[in-house]
């Protein structure tokens, strides 16, 4: 089992890395929900252009609500 290190570092295991198409080098996003849950993702160059085109604004859910829905 992967532990953090000293510098608060922590080593993906290479099969996740595999799934989630991350590679050395590559540029990461992290965000932890309030329940504690750290989300890692892949930075992907024009990955949500156009993605949201469209859709209604529902300003009255905060993404902190959003991320606490999330399993």
């Amino acid at each position: 089992m992967p532990i953090v290190s000293k510098k608060r570092q922590v080593t993906l295991p290479v099969d996740q890395c595999a799934i989630a198409g991350i590679r050395p080098g590559d540029e990461y996003e992290s965000f932890v929900s309030r329940r504690g849950v750290i989300s890692i993702v892949a930075k992907r160059k024009d990955a949500a252009k156009g993605l949201l085109k469209g859709m209604k604004i529902d300003d009255q859910i905060s993404d902190e609500d959003l991320l606490d829905s999330s399993p």
